[in-house]
């Protein structure tokens, strides 16, 4: 079944964070990736750039509006996404607790249309 690991993490100034730790959070995000892909469970991954070069649309109004983000004043934004196919949410949570992420952020554990529809997220 597919779940969506979603990062959210603080998004700091340029600079703001010493060039050996961003270094050091890269390769384990690496050794991440390697593990779920050498696991047979990784189906995609993702950075996502930072939230003020995203925009929204909707027509909910009735007309085209689309905004430039960011969009909320919170502490933490969405910073990238996994797609993992695993037997079940117990097998999600296992590798969202072994994510870099979760050390300076949360991970968000979602299953997709497909999990929930086989029935195979409980709370």
């Amino acid at each position: 079944m597919r779940y969506c690991l979603l990062l959210h993490s603080p998004e700091p100034s340029e600079g703001e964070i010493p060039e050996e730790e961003i270094t050091a959070f890269q390769h384990a995000y690496q050794a991440y990736a390697r593990d779920l892909e050498a696991a047979g469970v990784l189906l995609s991954a993702d950075v996502l750039h930072p939230s003020t070069a995203t925009r929204t649309v909707t027509l909910r109004t009735g007309t085209l509006q689309v905004q430039d983000g960011p969009f909320a004043d919170t502490k933490e934004a969405l910073a990238g996404i996994f797609v993992i196919d695993v037997d079940g949410p117990d097998a999600a949570l296992a590798w969202a607790e072994r994510c870099p992420g979760a050390q300076y952020g949360t991970v968000e554990v979602r299953p997709t249309a497909t999990a929930v529809l086989d029935g195979q997220w409980s709370s």
